[in-house]
C-alpha cells in the first residue's frame, strides 16, 4: 500500500425529524501517484479497480479551500 492514500469527505445533511445540520463522513481509498502530503485537500476521480479496496485516483491537487476532500493519513 506504497501509493494508498485515505482521502475523507464531509458533508452536512439536515436531520429528518429534528432539524439539524449532521456531519457525515466517508472515507476513499484513493490510488496516489502525485504524492500528496497528509492535510491536502485533493480531486479525485473513478478508475478502473486497482485493488479490493481501491477503485479512485487522483486527478489533482486542489487550489481551492472550497473542496472539502482531504487526504487523512499518510501512507
Amino acid at each position: 500500500m506504497d501509493k494508498t492514500v485515505v482521502v475523507e469527505v464531509e458533508h452536512y445533511r439536515v436531520h429528518p425529524i429534528y432539524g439539524k445540520r449532521v456531519k457525515i463522513k466517508k472515507k476513499y481509498y484513493v490510488h496516489d501517484e502525485i504524492g500528496v502530503k497528509e492535510g491536502e485537500r485533493v480531486i479525485f476521480g473513478e478508475t478502473r479497480p486497482i485493488s479490493k479496496t481501491k477503485k479512485w485516483k487522483i486527478v489533482e491537487r486542489s487550489k481551492h479551500d472550497s473542496v472539502k476532500k482531504q487526504v487523512k493519513t499518510n501512507r
